[in-house]
């Protein structure tokens, strides 16, 4: 069992969130008293004793709920293993938590929050592994570039979305980012694609749906998002201002423009 412990009323409170969220069987308690005889792991903060009788303790601060909370679950079920992370990669990512072979997190998020997402769950902990499925190229080679920072694996994420039966819909990709964490893949620091013709179309058409004009951006816009160099309405701002003369103080020409506003043209 669990067992909250601490002077901290902040960690204290989030804590018991956490667990209650999470429907764990744990108990609280003052810092100093006597454990309840099933106790296996006690979360306390920096300032609080150590638990008497040689009990794990778990040691976090209020911002650090949660990461505590996964380690005390950890620790439970005695998966106290490496964190691995899995991505399934695509517009909206599922990424999932391993701590051993529990899942402590899932989550599914933009791909402009997929970066950030992955490094702050893997902060705090020593000699993390992402995985990343091969399935979604683009996507994939993005995060794979920009997760330049820890160890990476690209996973033939074949057979690894499962069925989804009646009330499971919109599961499948933190499902199968679980499965993706569980495989072994080749470890990889960069990825260069070279985006197809039918891959470049789907970003322009993609551009005309989510613009607010019509406008479809052209293929080298197109190259520059696929790439990871801008997202989509990244690109449509600069076609936009391309058309009304204002790229690089050029005007629509190409000319430079002057101080003054007149082109350096002859």
């Amino acid at each position: 069992m669990i067992v909250v412990a601490t002077e901290d009323f902040e960690l204290y409170h989030d804590a018991v969130d956490e667990l209650r969220d999470r429907g764990v069987t744990f108990t609280t308690q003052e810092p100093g008293a006597d454990l309840p005889d099933r106790t296996e792991v006690v979360i306390r903060s920096p300032a609080d004793d150590p638990p008497a009788g040689g009990v794990e303790s778990v040691v976090a601060t209020a911002e650090e709920a949660r990461r505590a909370v996964e380690e005390a679950i950890s620790i439970l079920r005695g998966g106290g293993g490496r964190t691995v992370v899995g991505v399934d990669p695509g517009t909206r990512p599922g990424i999932a938590v391993l701590a051993g072979e529990t899942v402590v997190a899932a989550f599914q998020v933009p791909l402009s929050d997929a970066v950030e997402t992955v490094r702050r769950e893997v902060s705090d902990t020593p000699d993390p592994l992402v995985r990343i499925g091969d399935g979604a190229r683009l996507q994939g080679a993005q995060l794979v570039n920009e997760l330049d920072d820890v160890t990476v694996e690209l996973v033939d994420e074949t057979g690894t979305t499962p069925y989804l039966g009646t009330g499971a819909r919109g599961m499948g990709d933190v499902l199968a980012a679980v499965n993706i964490a569980r495989l072994s893949g080749e470890e990889v620091g960069s990825r260069e694609i070279e985006p197809t013709a039918g891959e470049l179309q789907r970003i322009k058409d993609r551009s005309r749906r989510e613009s607010r004009d019509d406008r479809t951006i052209d293929e080298g816009l197109a190259r520059r998002v696929a790439a990871g160099e801008l997202s989509v309405d990244e690109a449509l701002a600069t076609h936009r201002e391309r058309d009304e003369g204002t790229v690089d103080g050029r005007d629509r020409e190409g000319g430079e423009e002057a101080a003054d506003g007149t082109s350096d043209e002859a």
